[in-house]
């Protein structure tokens, strides 16, 4: 019997990891790159997400690597065509290469992302932790503001912000990630209160260490787990947040490629040329899909650990 990468007891799925570690470090190693193969085969969903959301990052970070057309540059002969092997995603109305600018723009959307991404998850840990670990009269406090924002729907929430700071990407980015505070505190609350009462953190306060030794070397580490999964799930949220409101006209402004900026200004197209809305559409779609198959996948790893 050996141990699967879910964490279950299996019979006869490999050998004995006693024997194998007895062999040597090098078959160990090898049975474990076995086991992971196998694991991924089962999960083609799984492989194709992590490829889909690979090649976003790298598009993010060098475009270079998949075109080297300019976004900007227009060429008047060759508007309006369709998509084909001269351009992939066809051209817009004033002939420029729409795939280029769905690469370039990959860059504005996944940090505006990303930046909200992180205020999210700092502001709302931090929320949740001090809520969770403190506790009495500082955790009322905290959480009746925690729920004053969940009352809020997340896209008002983003539309009066971003109306308050002014237009532009960080701004947009600013203001989703302050949308998305709630949830973060709301599920390190949870993961702090579950910790702080197991054994070891009881131990280490019987033994005399100090609430600060205690807080981040016992409870912050243990409760991070859920709160990353949350983090690769708003992930997906936060692209199709970003999206809707340079849709509507928040982002950055043209000709900049955002995602929800070329979605917008293709619909005045969509009778003669529906590649302009859809395929920065379709982007969009699969790459919030991806992350959300990621963060499932995360999750039940963690449900099986415990």
């Amino acid at each position: 019997m050996s141990q699967s990468l879910i964490g279950e007891v299996v019979p006869g799925t490999g050998p004995d990891p006693d024997r194998l570690e007895a062999a040597g470090p090098r078959v160990v190693r090898g049975a474990e790159a076995r086991r992971m193969v196998r694991f991924l085969l089962r999960r083609p969903g799984l492989v194709l997400s992590v490829l889909v959301v690979v090649l976003v990052v790298l598009a993010a970070f060098w475009p270079a690597l998949f075109t080297s057309r300019d976004p900007l540059l227009g060429v008047p002969a060759d508007r309006f065509q369709g998509p084909g092997a001269g351009h992939w995603f066809g051209t817009d109305e004033l002939g420029r290469d729409l795939y280029a600018r769905v690469v370039h723009g990959a860059a504005l959307s996944l940090r505006a992302t990303l930046i909200a991404v992180g205020v999210a998850f700092v502001a709302g840990g931090t929320i949740g932790l001090v809520a969770g670990f403190a506790g009495r009269w500082g955790e009322d406090v905290l959480m009746r503001v925690v729920d004053v924002l969940l009352a809020i729907p997340a896209l008002f929430l983003s539309l009066a912000l971003v109306t308050a700071f002014g237009f532009g990407t960080v701004k947009v980015a600013v203001a989703v990630g302050l949308a998305g505070v709630a949830s973060f505190a709301r599920v390190m609350r949870a993961e702090v209160l579950r910790v702080r009462q197991a054994v070891y953190v009881e131990a280490a306060r019987a033994t005399g260490a100090r609430w600060y030794s205690v807080l981040f070397r016992h409870v912050l580490p243990n409760a991070m787990g859920p709160v990353l999964v949350l983090a690769t799930l708003e992930f997906g949220i936060a692209v199709l947040a970003v999206s809707s409101l340079s849709f509507l006209g928040y982002g950055a402004p043209p000709p900049a490629p955002e995602w929800g900026t070329l979605i917008s200004s293709g619909r005045n197209y969509l009778a003669n040329a529906w590649w302009l809305s859809t395929l920065p559409g379709l982007t969009v779609a699969a790459t919030v899909l991806a992350t959300n198959r990621i963060a499932r996948a995360l999750d039940g790893e963690l449900t099986t650990q415990r």
